[in-house]
């Protein structure tokens, strides 16, 4: 008879609604979860605004003394190379407007990337995607490539460097004195070459070489010092001769 009494009182127990007590406590619950919600959603909308107040400002420390030290120097010694040494030796005035622009960017974006905190391997990494990047238009030859590698290094180690300016200078000079020494005739001589249409070919047999030569020197006026023969045209009596010479 006890246990029918307490089990008749335990299902009217869940029949009944919950007591006032009760509900109170869930309504607080609730609203402090509710609260607790709102902050963070106020605290990013904080950050927000923020944020776009920082990016109309002008920050002074971003682009001090120490920037234009180095875009300065940065910007000298690719003059130098690609002005005096580049376009002394080669003529080619197309590549001096790629040279100075590739220099120009690499600087400023390590120098950017630098200081917002990002690591040196990721600009070493940017700046090796674009040591890599070749014009379809038309082929670049190995030493115009080199001179590319050359103006974007300098832009990364001026950029990135954590040297006195001293310091930067004394090793861009012995990267220009390098390449200047190279591209000299102190080290190696230089040979140049040039293709030559010839039309008399009776000369073209191997036994005449040094008569072909002379010929030849006396036509173009160049000091030949050897020669190839890549192409015969029976036909027309022609034949495509490539002259070495030095300068």
């Amino acid at each position: 008879m006890l246990y029918r009494i307490s089990l008749y009182i335990f299902l009217l127990s869940l029949l009944l609604p919950p007591s006032v007590a009760t509900a109170e406590i869930l309504s607080t619950d609730t609203a402090g979860r509710k609260e607790e919600m709102k902050i963070p959603e106020i605290g990013l909308e904080k950050k927000k605004k923020d944020s776009d107040k920082k990016f109309f400002e002008l920050r002074i420390d971003k682009l001090s003394g120490t920037f234009f030290a180095r875009l300065l120097l940065d910007i000298l010694i690719v003059l130098i190379l690609v002005r005096f040494i580049y376009y002394r030796v080669y003529k080619n005035e197309e590549f001096f407007f790629t040279f100075l622009v590739f220099n120009l960017l690499i600087f400023l974006i390590t120098y950017l990337l630098n200081k917002v905190d990002m690591s040196l391997g990721a600009a070493f990494g940017l700046f090796a995607v674009f040591s890599m990047l070749r014009y379809r238009t038309e082929g670049i030859s190995a030493r115009e490539m080199t001179y590319l590698f050359v103006v974007i290094s300098i832009g990364l180690i001026t950029a990135v460097s954590k040297g006195t300016i001293l310091e930067l200078l004394l090793i861009d000079s012995v990267i220009l004195l390098a390449v200047y020494l190279l591209e000299s005739n102190l080290i190696l001589k230089r040979e140049l070459q040039q293709v030559v249409l010839y039309e008399n070919i009776a000369l073209i047999k191997p036994e005449d070489t040094e008569v072909l030569i002379e010929d030849l020197k006396k036509r173009t006026g160049l000091n030949i010092h050897r020669i190839t023969i890549s192409n015969i045209d029976f036909l027309k009596d022609t034949a495509m001769v490539k002259v070495f010479y030095y300068e």
